[in-house]
């Protein structure tokens, strides 16, 4: 049975067509403004590839969910990147996931959500903290982590985007190196995210969300969790993997 989950989140959607246990096709795109026009656009671009949505079964998650029309139901995003991680990767640990607005650690055991903590109160930690910052240097977020990677320990202590950011413009007036700044932004996202899943206990990591394929972040996630993080291109839709399987 082919069941479809989207994804809406706050800076990109994910969607994909679950055929029994394989992804039969995947689409992500921005959101942009409208969450219903994004909804609008998953539909129109899996009918060009042969699912209509109004025939097949589709579970909705995330910051957009209830703007879904034809979603048969909407699931929460905590049961869906769990479901989804699970999956994925398959046994206990906790998934990291790192998204546009919000970060979010979730406590898996025997593939059921035990425990979840999450950062939504501020961008800090978020892919948009990284997206801010990677404007604001005139790079894109990949050419960041290039730059992070070669540059020396450089500290952003502000706990907010917007003084870190001015933190940012400070060292670049300043004259401090490009990979300098890039090394302290980078390590000022990973120290977030890793402060807040030192609360929950676990023995292996699972990476999901827009940040999986970045293998320098990757490596500091490690270091700072001193475990492994495990993670997989088809991460970033983990989320609409586990709304498809939510469908009953």
């Amino acid at each position: 049975m082919i069941r479809i989950g989207i994804d809406i989140g706050s800076t990109a959607t994910k969607a994909v067509a679950l055929d029994g246990e394989e992804l039969a096709y995947t689409l992500v795109c921005p959101t942009g403004f409208s969450s219903v026009d994004a909804a609008e656009r998953v539909a129109a671009d899996f009918a060009d590839h042969g699912y209509d949505v109004q025939e097949l079964p589709v579970i909705a998650t995330g910051y957009g969910r209830v703007a879904v029309p034809y979603a048969d139901k909407v699931v929460t995003e905590i049961t869906c990147h769990g479901k989804g991680a699970s999956f994925l990767f398959g046994g206990d640990g906790a998934v990291l996931d790192v998204g546009g607005q919000d970060t979010k650690i979730i406590n898996l055991r025997g593939g059921r959500v035990v425990k979840f903590l999450m950062n939504d109160k501020c961008s800090a930690g978020t892919g948009k903290f990284l997206e801010i910052m990677a404007n604001r240097m005139a790079v894109t977020q990949d050419e960041l982590s290039a730059l992070a990677r070669n540059g020396k320990p450089t500290t952003i202590s502000s706990m907010c985007t917007v003084f870190a950011e001015s933190e940012v413009i400070s060292l670049i007036g300043k004259g401090a190196a490009r990979e300098d700044i890039a090394n302290g932004v980078i390590e000022s996202v990973v120290s977030k995210v890793c402060t807040l899943a030192s609360q929950i206990s676990a023995e292996q990591y699972f990476l999901t969300g827009g940040l999986c394929e970045n293998n320098y972040i990757i490596e500091r996630l490690s270091s700072h969790l001193k475990a492994p993080v495990t993670t997989d291109p088809r991460a970033r839709f983990a989320g609409a993997i586990g709304a498809a399987l939510c469908v009953e």
